[in-house]
């Protein structure tokens, strides 16, 4: 963390030895054929003395697929952590790094020759090889013009200055915005890419304020009164008193020192669009409880914060609820020290499916 995250990459042999793929290939077809599981299919082609590139959203079907003898293609699978515990575990290895950075595990599996051509992104990366070899190229500098031609974002003119080949077990960190292309060597290629989000300061302000904006809803409804405007020749002008009045109200608005930390976490801590929660088994008693795989919990000093909703907490209560959010669990003797009301939270969450109980 200190001499690489945000600042340049990182090449780590066997940073997993005996690394072996989580799922099989068929696994993976399968799930890029469901609606509620993001997938993508890749391929290209040269054409006239350029690649062309083809872009399929899913859900894809295994019957549409090309042939795994057919070269220069890459089925993307998103979010591979909210429908299999095994990625759940995976991601749970990075969490050096705080989860209100953390983004998802998506999954490559090329034919010899697939990519997605050469690229940047705005946010760090993790590039593990779970199977077969790929070829990583990067650059630090390099043009950001991209090709108008294609379906993607690829760069135009993209000169490599460094090349790794990875095997299985192999890791690549990039920082955001350091250019790369990765292409399967040798047959059957998988790789899992662990992401972490960078909000950009306009659209994380844009959600904030809209949040602000929403609980803005409970204030006052004190109206502007205008008891001294004289009469005037300048109908268009707006007011001076009516601008301190409007100002006066955004103010009122953020007058409460925490709401926008609270905002904050209950943003960071919603889960994507596509997550929904089955109802779960009720909580009986009181026993040990799990996260499930694709609940969000995080904390900050007066809030704990869980799938987009905030909940205050103080004392053991905070504590224990903190421990749930940093362990993912608590054992049985934990829940135990609850108070009634945090222990009510729990059969909520469960209920909700947002947590089980211990098995």
């Amino acid at each position: 963390m200190q001499k690489h995250w945000h600042k340049k990459p990182l090449l780590i042999r066997q940073a997993i030895g005996g690394m072996a793929p989580m799922l099989t290939r068929a696994e993976l077809f399968d799930l890029a054929g469901r609606e509620e599981v993001e997938s993508r299919l890749i391929s290209s082609r040269r054409e006239g003395g350029r690649t062309q590139w083809q872009m399929r959203p899913g859900p894809i079907q295994r019957r549409s697929l090309p042939t795994l003898k057919t070269p220069n293609w890459t089925l993307l699978v998103q979010g591979l952590d909210l429908h299999l515990e095994a990625a759940r575990a995976m991601l749970n290895r990075f969490r050096f790094i705080p989860d209100a950075r953390l983004d998802d595990l998506m999954v490559s599996f090329a034919t010899e020759g697939g990519g997605v051509g050469p690229h940047y992104d705005s946010y760090d990366v993790f590039l593990l090889q779970a199977q077969g070899r790929r070829r990583w190229r990067i650059a630090r500098r390099f043009d950001p013009a991209l090709r108008s031609d294609v379906p993607l974002k690829i760069l135009a003119n993209f000169q490599a200055e460094q090349e790794f080949l990875l095997e299985a077990g192999d890791m690549l960190y990039l920082p955001p915005h350091y250019a790369h292309d990765g292409i399967a060597e040798q047959g059957e290629c998988m790789t899992y890419s662990i992401g972490f989000r960078s909000p950009a300061r306009a659209e994380l302000a844009q959600e904030l304020l809209q949040r602000l904006a929403d609980q803005a809803g409970g204030l006052d409804e004190q109206r502007y009164r205008d008891p001294a405007q004289a009469a005037t020749s300048a109908a268009a002008l707006i007011p001076s008193a009516l601008e301190h009045f409007a100002r006066q109200s955004v103010m009122t608005a953020l007058k409460d020192p925490h709401a926008l930390a609270q905002a904050l976490g209950e943003l960071l801590s919603e889960p994507k669009p596509q997550v929904w929660f089955e109802p779960g088994r009720l909580l009986s008693g009181r026993r040990g409880v799990v996260l499930d795989r694709r609940t969000r919990m995080l904390f900050d000093d007066r809030h704990v914060y869980i799938n987009g909703e905030s909940f205050l907490a103080a004392g053991q209560d905070a504590q224990l609820m903190r421990h749930l959010a940093n362990e993912r669990c608590l054992a049985t003797q934990e829940v135990a020290r609850l108070s009634k009301e945090a222990l009510g939270l729990l059969k909520v969450w469960c209920a909700s499916g947002w947590l089980h109980p211990n098995k």
